[in-house]
C-alpha cells in the first residue's frame, strides 16, 4: 500500500504518464453522470443507462470489424438506439422499461453477432466492455472534455423543460413543451455521458457511474439543484478514492471505484436512517 503522498509522487512521475491521463477522464466521466443521471432518477429511468451501455456494442463490434474508430462506432449506435427508445416509448400501450429492454437485448445480440465474423477478438473492444484506465490517451482526454462541455451547456440549456416533462408529462404536453424531442435530447445525452465512461469503467459498471450519486444525492438533497451539484461531488470523490486505493493494491479500477461508491451510499443511507430516527424521537 502506498500513502496518499506517494500516490500524488506518481501523479507527476513523467514515466507513469497514463496515470494522470486517467485521473482526468474519471474526474470528467464522474462530472458528467453525476449530473445526468440526477435527470435519470427524477425521471425513474434507471434501467436506460444498462441499456445504452449495452447498446453500444454493435456499433463497437462493427467499427471493430471495418477497421473504424471504436468510440465514433459506439457512440453512433448508442444515439441511434436511443432515438429508437424514445420514439417507441410515445407508444402509451408500452411501458418505458419495456421498450428499452427490447433494444437492450437486441442491440447486444447484434453486437455478439457482428464481432462473430470478425478473425479475431480484439483487445480493445474488451477495453470498452470491462473498461482500460492505463489505456486512456491525451486524445481520449480531448474528445472527453469536448463531449463532458457539450453535455453540460445542453443540460443548462433544457433544464426547465427536462424538470417539466419529469413532474408531469401530460402537463408539460398542455403547456406547449416538445415532449418526445426532449425526451430524445435526454437519451442522446446519456448515451455520450456513457460512451464518455466507457474506457474508464467499460459497460459492465458505467450503470453504477450515473445511478450510484445520483442515489447518494437524493438521500441527502430535498431539490434537484443541490443534486445537481452533490451528484457530481460525491461521483469525483469516489472516484479518486477508487483509483488511489487499485493503484495501491494492484486491484482492478473499475470495480474498486464502484465499490467505494457503494460503501459510501450504504453510509450516507445509514446516517440519514438514524438521523430521521433521532429527529421523529425529538419531535
Amino acid at each position: 500500500m502506498i500513502t496518499p503522498l506517494e500516490f500524488l509522487q506518481d501523479l507527476f512521475n513523467p514515466a507513469l504518464g497514463f496515470l494522470p491521463r486517467a485521473l482526468c477522464a474519471l474526474l470528467l466521466s464522474s462530472l458528467v453522470t453525476g449530473i445526468v443521471g440526477c435527470h435519470v432518477i427524477m425521471r425513474g429511468m434507471v434501467f436506460i443507462g444498462d441499456a445504452v451501455a449495452h447498446s453500444v456494442f454493435p456499433g463497437l463490434a462493427l467499427a471493430f470489424v471495418m477497421g473504424g474508430n471504436l468510440l465514433l462506432g459506439g457512440l453512433s449506435a448508442g444515439v441511434l438506439t436511443a432515438i429508437l427508445v424514445a420514439l417507441c416509448s410515445q407508444n402509451q400501450r408500452l411501458r418505458e422499461d419495456s421498450v428499452i429492454g427490447i433494444f437492450f437485448a437486441g442491440s447486444f445480440a447484434a453486437g455478439i453477432v457482428i464481432i462473430s465474423l470478425a478473425p479475431g477478438y480484439s483487445a480493445s473492444v474488451q477495453d470498452f466492455l470491462f473498461g482500460s484506465i492505463a489505456g486512456v490517451s491525451g486524445d481520449d482526454v480531448l474528445q472527453a472534455a469536448l463531449l463532458s462541455l457539450l453535455i453540460i451547456v445542453c443540460l443548462w440549456f433544457f433544464h426547465r423543460q427536462f424538470v417539466a416533462v419529469s413532474l408531469d408529462r401530460e402537463s408539460a404536453r398542455a403547456m406547449g413543451l416538445p415532449v418526445l424531442l426532449l425526451d430524445i435530447v435526454l437519451y442522446v445525452l446519456v448515451t455520450v455521458a456513457v460512451v464518455i465512461s466507457l474506457q474508464t469503467l467499460g459497460n459492465v459498471l458505467v450503470l453504477a457511474l450515473i445511478v450510484i450519486p445520483a442515489s447518494a444525492a437524493r438521500i441527502l438533497c430535498s431539490t434537484l439543484g443541490r443534486m445537481l451539484w452533490v451528484s457530481p461531488l460525491f461521483a469525483c470523490l469516489c472516484s479518486v478514492t477508487g483509483l488511489y486505493l487499485s493503484w495501491g493494491y494492484n486491484l482492478p479500477t473499475g470495480g474498486t471505484i464502484v465499490l467505494v461508491m457503494v460503501a459510501a451510499f450504504m453510509m450516507l443511507w445509514l446516517f440519514s436512517a438514524v438521523y430521521s430516527r433521532s429527529v421523529s424521537r425529538a419531535v
